[in-house]
Order: structure tokens, then C-alpha cells, then sequence
């Protein structure tokens, strides 16, 4: 099995780095799994979603080069694995932008005001890990969670048909000894391809708080 392990964060030395490397250390732990690390800022990955991008979404250019690197990434994986830091309670506008550009019409689904929207990516399991610095309880007080839940469960895998079969929320990032987050993102990375293939948008908890 194949995971493809994409990372948010310009720092190198940072703890988002660290936790995409333990998930990958964990899954390397079985000698038949591998995994694919794409460092988007690395990389230099453009997020900004264009004219020409926008094109690509309207049917009337097909997409670049670089777009078509990353879905051809993805879709050699059999689970993809997003590792990134909250910024404003949601994800960075580098991981957001990978996504706009990446998940086009197309090829993440068909969307044509006269047909019925076709979710393509029913194959793909998701897990996501993010890296926030606040406490459970601010994130039950105001509903934080909810709300990441409603944007990126739903709003984007679920729309192109794939499963979230984890999410993990990395709490007190900055004040909290790391090697707690360190442990749990390990022990995903062996269990990465067993999980439960229940998706957890059909109505289980969003995150599980470690």
C-alpha cells in the first residue's frame, strides 16, 4: 500500500514537519506499505487559483503541468495524509490553494448544470492531521471544530466523493511536549492502512482529541 503525505509549512524544523515524518516513519514500519512526501512549500508549489485555473474548471483548458503532477501523485496513492498547522481555524491558503488547483472538474468530479454532479474520488481514503496551538475547550466553546468539520470534511472530500477515515487535532501545540503529538502521529502511520473504512462524514465525530 501507498500513502502520499502532503505538509503545509514553510519551517522544516517545524512541529507539522515533524509529525508528517513520524506518520511516515509509521508507516514504513510494514515492509510492504510505502509512502510519497510533498512538501508544497518546498517545492514551490503556486496556490493561486488564476484565470487559467479557472478555465480548467470550465471545461475550456486542460490542466498545466503542475496540477497534473499532483493528481498523477495522488493518484498512485491509496490514502492521501494532509499534515498542516490551523491558521484562522482552517487550513493554510498554500494547502487550500493546492486543493483549488488540484481537485479540478474533471478529475476530482463532473459538474455540468444539466447533469447530476459525479463524485470521482470515491476510492480515495483521507486522513487529516492538524497541528493547533488552542485547547479542546476553546475549540468546544466555539464550536470550532464544527465549523473545520463543515469546510473541509465535508465541503471539499465528501463533495468529490472521498472518505475522511481519520482526523486527528494536535492540541496545544506550543505549550504541550510534542513527543505526545509525536507518539500519536507514529501510531496512525502503522495503522494508516487498517483503520476502520468507515467515512466519518456520515455523521461520526470529526476529531478525535489526543
Amino acid at each position: 500500500m501507498h500513502a502520499l503525505i502532503v505538509i503545509a509549512h514553510h519551517d522544516s524544523r517545524s512541529l507539522t514537519h515533524s509529525l508528517a515524518k513520524q506518520v511516515a516513519k509509521g508507516v514504513s514500519s510494514d515492509p510492504n506499505n510505502s509512502f510519497e512526501i510533498a512538501d508544497l512549500s518546498a517545492q514551490a508549489f503556486d496556490p493561486r487559483f488564476t484565470t487559467n485555473d479557472l478555465a480548467v474548471h470550465h471545461r475550456e483548458a486542460p490542466p498545466p503541468a503542475d496540477v497534473t503532477a499532483e493528481q498523477t501523485r495522488i493518484d498512485r496513492a491509496d490514502a492521501l495524509v494532509l499534515v498542516y498547522p490551523i491558521y484562522w481555524w482552517s487550513m493554510p491558503a498554500l494547502l487550500k490553494g493546492w486543493i483549488d488547483r488540484v481537485f479540478t472538474n474533471g478529475w476530482a468530479f463532473d459538474f455540468n448544470p444539466e447533469t447530476t454532479l459525479v463524485k470521482k474520488l470515491r476510492h480515495l481514503r483521507v486522513h487529516l492531521v492538524a497541528v493547533g496551538g488552542a485547547d479542546e475547550g476553546t475549540y468546544a466553546r466555539h464550536g470550532y471544530a464544527d465549523a473545520m468539520r463543515t469546510q473541509i470534511e465535508h465541503g471539499i472530500f465528501d463533495y468529490c466523493g472521498a472518505c475522511v477515515v481519520t482526523s486527528e487535532l494536535m492540541l496545544e501545540s506550543e505549550n504541550r511536549d510534542p513527543i505526545f503529538h509525536l507518539e500519536a502521529a507514529r501510531t496512525l502511520g502503522r495503522n494508516l492502512f487498517t483503520a476502520s473504512g468507515e467515512c466519518m462524514c456520515k455523521g461520526e465525530s470529526f476529531f478525535s482529541m489526543v
